[in-house]
């Protein structure tokens, strides 16, 4: 009877040091290693677990190499290397290279997406507790970050500038890319954008006689926007605003979501789920660019698109409460 107690006890602890094993992740990436695709413990954790970086599934024997929080009840993704060309699971994998090039191959070792970071100086690859991924040297010199390059969702501390955009995803669980855009205009203007297949327009803020009836200035040409830590967004041509819960605390992203909506959210932790805390006032599904296609109609009673009197679409919906 002892014995079996014994046997249970031992293997109740195998099992628990290999969940914390496969919960806790790995720390760096050295030169000459890889992340595989098909092996489940093979991704990167910020020092304070708050977000992982790994393969993500997209699809059938799909993924996509992306960060995400880590713990939140879906894996929220804020970032991924290739997502407009998911690869197989199986035979895919990340490396660094010698030379210090980061890259991502498919199982027939095509290269997807590369850093172009030829060095000859020691590198590794850590993903920091604000959810930077990055390349440092053996100084922390750091030689690439995916802060550069953002796909649909800006993270505190991580600047949007001149020449990046925030782009939606396709369709809710399709993380193609879509057609809404975060980004500066030519005049210095911060506009959500439709960019669609046969007509790009802006949508909010609303075009008007000028953008100083928005309460915007062109005359800033730095171009640049930040979310600080404590839900606090301010932009070069003057538009802010705060988070409800406004303060250091909750884990907060800002995200351009697929219906064309830019969203502030903060992280209940206590159910991995997150809360609305900004979304820009004027903005409404309906009120959307090309949402309800090219011959659809937004109907606010039924908050749906409509097409030849088919409800092809229902949108979402959300308090109002928390404009700005």
């Amino acid at each position: 009877m002892k014995i079996s107690k014994c046997i249970l006890l031992l293997l109740f602890a195998i099992t628990f040091a290999k969940s914390r094993a496969k919960l806790e992740g790995l720390p760096s990436l050295k030169q000459g290693n890889s992340l595989k695709a098909e092996e489940e413990s093979n991704f990167l954790v910020s020092p304070g677990g708050t977000f992982s970086s790994g393969f993500y599934k997209v699809g059938a024997n799909a993924s996509c190499y992306s960060i995400w929080f880590t713990n939140t009840v879906d894996k929220t993704v804020v970032w991924m290397a290739n997502r407009d060309k998911p690869i197989s699971e199986s035979g895919s994998k990340l490396t660094l290279h010698g030379a210090g090039n980061l890259v991502l191959t498919d199982a027939q070792g095509s290269v997807v997406w590369e850093t172009n970071t030829i060095l000859k100086e020691i590198v590794e690859l850590q993903l920091l507790e604000t959810g930077n991924l990055v390349l440092t040297n053996q100084d922390g010199t750091i030689i690439w970050q995916s802060f550069n390059s953002p796909t649909d969702t800006l993270l505190p501390t991580q600047p949007l500038t001149k020449n990046k955009t925030l782009v939606s995803m396709r369709s809710q669980g399709t993380y193609l890319s879509g057609y809404y855009n975060l980004k500066f205009d030519d005049n210095n203007i911060l506009f959500l954008i439709y960019n669609g297949p046969q007509l790009s327009s802006v949508y909010w803020p609303e075009l008007v006689s000028n953008v100083f009836v928005n309460g915007r200035n062109p005359y800033n040409s730095t171009r640049m926007a930040i979310l600080d830590e404590a839900g606090h967004f301010v932009s070069s041509d003057n538009m802010l605003f705060y988070a409800s819960d406004y303060g250091v605390g909750p884990k907060r992203r800002l995200t351009m979501d697929y219906d064309g909506v830019l969203r502030l959210y903060s992280l209940n932790e206590s159910t991995g789920l997150w809360e609305l805390s900004w979304l820009p006032a004027g903005v409404d599904s309906c009120l959307v660019q090309g949402l309800c296609g090219e011959y659809g109609i937004c109907t606010y009673k039924l908050l749906a698109c409509i097409v030849a009197g088919n409800m092809i679409r229902v949108l979402r919906s959300e308090s109002r409460k928390v404009n700005s």
